[in-house]
Formats: structure tokens, C-alpha cells, sequence
């Protein structure tokens, strides 16, 4: 075969690379990426499974659920953040809380606490009983959707120490009182089976019902935005004449679920609520769902995507970019490995004295050296070949004298050859031996 030849058949070539550069480098990219989005998911929770679960929570989209206020607020421009951890009650911004029916009242009081020094809480009391809709009862049903069944308080609804006594019901009311009025604007509520309203001395209306009840306000303790002030048709108040944020508590959840979504009036009230609360500045808003049964403690990968954590994460992101890219950058062409046993005469005896030499076995090689000698010599001087060694050495010497006068005898130094253990001694001996057998071959 020619040099530089392709091998017959279209085969690789021994220690040839299999792939390109592209392709190795598209593998390289894919992988890492497809890592990355797996951490991401970890950290996040993305793909483990959906909060679209039915319940009266922001992911939830069923007529008890708030995720159609969610996207009416991010749609205005407001950044929405959906939380499942703690964390976020001690963080700026305008805290919604919407705890289901049967929840601890030592935790709704504990989420308002945390929060208060932060920012503006929007405390959504939940009351109706929902199930999920299965395609047989609603044709065309969705994931998430419910039914619901009936109109219940929520029994914490006066146990929350940081609100006190709410005196909450839920009644049937006619059609003619079945409506709301608030912020300047008026309109019906979507099912007037069961209203509910509360009758606290701590709470100021800010929204009323037909008959006058209050469906939401705001806690009265000083700390109410002059908004709020407004809406309840009170003299502004002083700004921040407490070191707490204000509270506001809907007691009517159709105000703001996603069944009272369905009306523009009732839309449009849901954005002036949310501007009064937070005194018309443009706070974060963060959907709590902990309360919801949806929390998730933090962890290192939750950290490492999360400020200021977040900076470092990039900056180990972009470090290892570039050391993979500098990887692929070769000075020159690869370097092709030697053969372990390299071809003709000359490798075979360095591979042998290689091996001889890495078992440290160098000090027996000088009585067959002195052997194989001898018969070279034997058979220049034409010597009887089965004659006694001890006969032919002593014939070799007397040669030896005739030629080379005073020169060390042939016998003298194969006994020094054969006694040598150190490779110095033992390499002198031979180069003896091999001058004494070209003074007699010769």
C-alpha cells in the first residue's frame, strides 16, 4: 500500500479519531446543557409534578383558584412571583395569603407576623367546598377544574390573634342585595348562595355588599395607606404612623378568584384593591402557596440559582466554558502512541533488555554471555566442540598468549563476567570479554 494510502474498505485507520470536532464539540454542548436543566429543575421544582391540583391557590384554575389574578397582574406590568418556601414572608413586597378551609390558625397568624415589617399583607379568607370535575359531570373538563358544592366559613376565621374576632357568615341572600360596591365601582357577585361578610370592630369596609356588610377592609391599627384611607370614605391617614405594614382581609373570595375573574367590573376592583394595599407604589407581588400544602425547603441548588448566590453560579458557568473550549484547542496534531512492541530485530532486543532490565535480573545474563562466547571462539579456532570447558579454556588462553602477550587470559575474565552482580561490573566484564574475542576471531 502506498503511503498516506486510505485503508481498502473505507476502514478508520488505527488511532484515528471516530468523530469530528463539531460533532464531539455538539455532544460536549448538548450534555452540558441538558445538566444544567436538570439542575435547574431540581433547584426549581419544575417537572415534579403540578400544583394544578384544585385548590384555592395561584397555580390553582378552578373558580377557586387565583391564577387569572395572577396573569392580570403581571399583564399590568407587576412582578408576580409564586413562592413555596417561607422564606418569602420576610422579603419586600405585597404578601397574598390564601389559606384553604382547614388550616392552622397559629400559621396564618405566623405569616402575618413575619410579614409586617416587610411589606403590605392581602389576607384572602377562602369558603367555598370544591371537588374535581371529572368529563363525566362537566363535558370538556380541564386539569384543575372543580365543582362546587356549597359555602362554608373557614373555622380559624376567629382564632387568628393578629386579626381577632372576624364574626364571619355566610348566608343566602336575594338577588337585589347580591351585589358589591367599592373604590367607586359597583357590580353583582357571581352566585349569591353563599356570601360571605364579616362584622369585625378591627376591620374598616372598604368593600360592601348590597345590605352593607363588609366584604373586605383593612386592619385598623394606624398603619393603613391614605388609598385605603380613601376607599373606606375616611380623612387620609398619616403615613406609616407605626412600624407595621398594613393588613387587608377579603372576606368574599369571588372578588378576587378566578370566578370572580370572569367580570370586568369585578377585575378592575381586584386592581384597585391590590393598588390601595400597596399604597400605589410598584411592590413585588408574591403568591404564598405554603399554606396551601405546597412548601419546599430550600437547598444548595435552590441557592446557587437565587441572589447573590446567583452571580457566583455564573461566573463557575462561564469558567468552565471556557476551559472546555480551551480544550478543544490543540497545539499542533495530536501525538500517535508508540507501539508497545515495536517491529524488526533491533526492538525485539531492546523490548527483551527492557524487560530484563524493570525485573532487575541483569546479573544473570553474565555466565550465558560467557558461554555463548566461548562457542564463537571454539568455533573461529576450529577447537574440539564437546572437549571439557575446563580443557577448552585452558586451550583458548594458550591461543590468547601467542597472540596478545600479557593480556588478561580468556578463563580470568569469564570468571569475572560470571561473578559480577552490579550493572557497572558486570557491562566492564563483557566489554573485556568481547575485546579479547576480536583479538582472536581477527
Amino acid at each position: 500500500m502506498n503511503a498516506g494510502a486510505r485503508p481498502a474498505g473505507g476502514a478508520i485507520e488505527a488511532g484515528a479519531n471516530p468523530f469530528s470536532l463539531r460533532a464531539v464539540l455538539a455532544l460536549v454542548v448538548f450534555g452540558a446543557l441538558v445538566f444544567l436543566a436538570l439542575l435547574w429543575m431540581i433547584a426549581t421544582g419544575t417537572g415534579m409534578g403540578s400544583t394544578n391540583d384544585g385548590g384555592e391557590h395561584v397555580e390553582g384554575r378552578g373558580l377557586n383558584g387565583y391564577a387569572a389574578l395572577a396573569s392580570l397582574l403581571e399583564r399590568r406590568g407587576h412582578m408576580v412571583r409564586r413562592s413555596r418556601n417561607e422564606g418569602a414572608f420576610q422579603k419586600n413586597g405585597l404578601l397574598v395569603l390564601t389559606p384553604p378551609l382547614f388550616t392552622s390558625p397559629d400559621a396564618v397568624d405566623k405569616a402575618i407576623a413575619a410579614h409586617r415589617s416587610w411589606g403590605p399583607t392581602l389576607l384572602v379568607l377562602p369558603k367555598w367546598m370544591a371537588v374535581p370535575a371529572k368529563p363525566a359531570q362537566v363535558p370538556g373538563a380541564k386539569p384543575g377544574w372543580v365543582v362546587i358544592g356549597g359555602a362554608l366559613s373557614p373555622a380559624w376565621g376567629n382564632d387568628v390573634p393578629a386579626l381577632g374576632n372576624l364574626d364571619l357568615k355566610v348566608e343566602k341572600v336575594p338577588a337585589s342585595k347580591a351585589g358589591w360596591v367599592g373604590f367607586g365601582r359597583a357590580g353583582r357577585l357571581p352566585d349569591r348562595r353563599g356570601v360571605q361578610t364579616l362584622s369585625s370592630g378591627r376591620i374598616v369596609p372598604i368593600v360592601r355588599d348590597g345590605r352593607g356588610q363588609a366584604l373586605a377592609g383593612y386592619l385598623d391599627d394606624g398603619s393603613a395607606f391614605a388609598d385605603l384611607s380613601a376607599a373606606a370614605g375616611r380623612e387620609p391617614e398619616h403615613e406609616n404612623e407605626t412600624d407595621y405594614w398594613p393588613v387587608v382581609v377579603v372576606a368574599e373570595p369571588d372578588l378576587l378568584d378566578n370566578f370572580g375573574m370572569a367580570d370586568k367590573d369585578r377585575a378592575l376592583a381586584a386592581l384597585s384593591l391590590v393598588r390601595a394595599a400597596t399604597g400605589g407604589e410598584a411592590l413585588p407581588i408574591v403568591f404564598d402557596m405554603t399554606l396551601n400544602g405546597h412548601a419546599r425547603s430550600a437547598n444548595l441548588l435552590t441557592l446557587a440559582f437565587t441572589p447573590p448566590f446567583l452571580a457566583a453560579t455564573l461566573c463557575l458557568l462561564l469558567a468552565a466554558l471556557a476551559a472546555g473550549w480551551r480544550a478543544f484547542l490543540r497545539f499542533g496534531p495530536a501525538r500517535r502512541p508508540d507501539r508497545a512492541i515495536a517491529f524488526g530485530k533491533r526492538a525485539l532486543v531492546a523490548n527483551s533488555a527492557g524487560l530484563i532490565r524493570r525485573a532487575k535480573r541483569l546479573h544473570l545474563l553474565g555466565g550465558p554471555y560467557a558461554d555463548r562466547a566461548r562457542e564463537r571462539i571454539v568455533q573461529a579456532l576450529a577447537l574440539p566442540r564437546e572437549a571439557d570447558p575446563g580443557r577448552t579454556d585452558a586451550a583458548i588462553d594458550k591461543a590468547l598468549a601467542a597472540r596478545a602477550t600479557g593480556a588478561i587470559s580468556f578463563s580470568e575474565t569469564t570468571a569475572r563476567l560470571r561473578k559480577a552482580r552490579a550493572p557497572h561490573d558486570l557491562i566492564r566484564a563483557a566489554l573485556d570479554l568481547h575485546a579479547l574475542e576480536r583479538t582472536l576471531i581477527r
